[in-house]
């Protein structure tokens, strides 16, 4: 399993204050980056602490969870303080427990799909339900520069970008998960390099751009989603034009709204946060779940 973050522990204070991500790797990266000829040999002798001194501007406070918060108060902890990752923190020990994740959430609901309420709006289309973000969607083409999407990721506050071709077809995603590799392969001195080059050194089997369509339901785009183990879909047209995204956290924060307000109009016997509740417990017993090996 690929690591995408890691809690950080300040032994001066004994406790955890952060999260490093590939985000702040991708900030130190442009940072210290000049041109191809200039190296960042200093790069590899830097202690976190030091890219800590470097980031501390765009740092913010540990955002945690207790391991007897409902899974509705994770949820709402996540989109609320715009975060991919929370650490579930023993308050007696200040043990790090877990680390959930949008990804993590979504697959477990999915899990238990047929055990818990189906919303008519599950049924409903993208384009109905207006879920997603198609406005001014940020994208790059196979001939941009690293730099320039490393730029984009942080300019835009987004997560991937779809790589398209002239005519505006997706034909490719950029991720930021993917810029790990230039740290895997010490490839981060040449950040001219395209595009196209850098997705060469994908060490993962790539099977293609996952997407969908405005036309297609909500419960079908959560399948396809879960199923693929990906973070997003990129909303095409019929000409594979790209007019959208919709990512994981897109598709909680809606489940998460419209759940609030079905069970304010529903009895209490109908609510469903008891049997999520319930099997998030159990999934918790689980001794495998005890690994902070978290995804974004």
């Amino acid at each position: 399993m690929s690591v995408r973050a890691a809690p950080l522990w300040d032994s001066a204070t004994q406790s955890f204050v952060g999260m490093l991500t590939i985000t702040d790797f991708i900030n130190i990266l442009r940072t210290y980056y000049k041109s191809p000829f200039v190296q960042m040999e200093e790069l590899e002798e830097h202690k976190l602490e030091t890219w800590r001194n470097v980031l501390k501007e765009r740092s913010r406070p540990l955002v945690s969870i207790s391991p007897d918060a409902s899974l509705l108060d994770a949820i709402k902890a996540l989109i609320q303080n715009k975060v991919h990752r929370l650490p579930v923190i023993d308050a007696a020990t200040g043990n790090v427990l877990y680390v959930i994740t949008h990804k993590r959430i979504l697959k477990f609901l999915f899990l238990y799909y047929h055990e818990l309420p189906h919303p008519s709006y599950m049924n409903s289309t993208l384009g109905e339900l207006k879920i997603g973000t198609y406005d001014k969607i940020a994208t790059v083409k196979t001939s941009t520069p690293v730099i320039s999407a490393l730029n984009e990721f942080v300019d835009r506050r987004v997560s991937a970008l779809p790589v398209v071709d002239d005519s505006g077809k997706v034909v490719d995603i950029y991720a930021k998960f993917d810029v790990i590799n230039l740290a895997a392969e010490k490839t981060y001195n040449n950040l001219d390099v395209t595009v196209k080059k850098a997705l060469e050194h994908r060490d993962q089997y790539f099977e293609g751009v996952l997407k969908c369509t405005l036309d297609e339901t909500f419960a079908a785009v959560i399948q396809r989603i879960v199923k693929a183990e990906v973070h997003r879909l990129v909303v095409v047209n019929n000409e594979d034009h790209v007019i959208g995204m919709i990512s994981l956290s897109d598709i909680l924060s809606y489940l998460v709204l419209r759940y609030a307000e079905e069970e304010a109009k529903s009895p209490p016997e109908n609510h469903s946060s008891t049997v999520v509740e319930e099997k998030l417990t159990e999934e918790q017993e689980e001794p495998e779940e005890k690994v902070a090996t978290p995804e974004e």
